[in-house]
């Protein structure tokens, strides 16, 4: 009973749009008149001495100071939360010069797109190696009613305007829960793996996505929206770094030396096959491992073979 009541008096975000009475320029002019109306009232007193029109005066000068107050100004892409007497009015998004009930209480919030450099924190990826990385997150404000009362920092007494720069904090954390998590689930790379494997190091576009998925997750409460995030830093930590770069030059080594190999065997075949079609010269058995053997050394060598030019008989 308890949670179903709590679900039906949970407050959303309610978009208010302004009429022809908020406008701002209207009510200048209704502001003049009530304070012309004052002063004609008081020199009427002066004039009459009429205990009744000094009343007036007086009631025509409260009116005018409580209407001067409810004049609002909203830059592009900011938006007004009001709020009667602590109870939640509604939110204001459109930009312009307006009226409002002088007794809202008005507070500001940009809702422009503000980016993060998150900076890069020790992991582990799925394997358990520790590894560095970093992000940058791209994020708005979307439900101004969650960014100012669902945030308690974010609702700060005696100005006017929210500062953008007080839900850094709360992006910060987040982001390092989300990124912890998402690097948690791949690998650094796929030297041991499926060669077919989401990695870390390549999975490029979709990592991002998972990131971007798990971010809202995150930031959702806090009325915040996610515009982009990509890792923008991975590396291995340091105290594995040495290793895994030797580990990665090995690889490159042995991958190097099969192509390589690959590469002398087929050429080896096709001179083969080339001396016995152009009836070039008859070898043995042993003449054709001899010579398999040499031009194997050749191909395979690191550094150029040194010709021996024999001037004696073949055998």
């Amino acid at each position: 009973m308890n949670a179903q009541n709590t679900n039906k008096t949970e407050t959303r975000e309610r978009v208010k749009n302004p009429t022809i009475l908020n406008n701002g320029f209207v009510h200048i002019l209704v502001n003049i008149v009530l304070g012309l109306a004052s002063i004609f009232s008081f020199v009427c007193f002066e004039m009459y001495g009429t205990g009744i029109l000094i009343v007036i005066a007086i009631v025509l000068l409260i009116l005018w100071t409580i209407h001067f107050i409810g004049f609002k100004l909203l830059q592009p892409n900011q938006a007004g939360i009001f709020t009667f007497f602590g109870k939640y009015v509604g939110t204001v998004k459109e930009n312009g010069f307006f009226w409002f009930n002088p007794f809202f209480v008005c507070k500001k919030l940009y809702l422009r797109i503000s980016n993060m450099d998150v900076e890069p924190i020790k992991v582990n990826d799925k394997k358990g190696n520790p590894i560095m990385i970093g992000l940058i997150v791209v994020w708005k404000i979307k439900d101004t009613y969650k960014a100012c009362f669902e945030v308690s920092y974010a609702s700060t007494t005696g100005k006017n305007t929210i500062d953008l720069r007080k839900f850094d904090g709360f992006v910060r954390v987040q982001s390092d829960a989300a990124l912890r998590k998402v690097a948690g689930m791949f690998a650094y790379d796929n030297i041991d793996g499926d060669p077919n494997e989401i990695t870390l190091r390549s999975g490029g576009d979709e990592i991002n996505e998972r990131l971007e998925e798990e971010l809202r997750g995150h930031l959702a409460i806090a009325g915040i929206e996610i515009i982009e995030a990509r890792i923008n830093y991975l590396a291995y930590s340091s105290e594995i770094a040495s290793a895994m770069l030797r580990r990665q030059q090995a690889d490159a080594i042995i991958s190097a030396r099969e192509k390589i190999v690959e590469g002398a065997v087929s050429m080896v075949d096709l001179a083969l096959k080339k001396l016995s079609a152009d009836n070039i010269v008859e070898l043995d058995e042993e003449r054709k491992a001899s010579m398999v053997s040499n031009l194997l050394v050749v191909l395979c060598a690191d550094e150029s073979a040194s010709p021996v030019i024999n001037t004696g008989s073949l055998y």
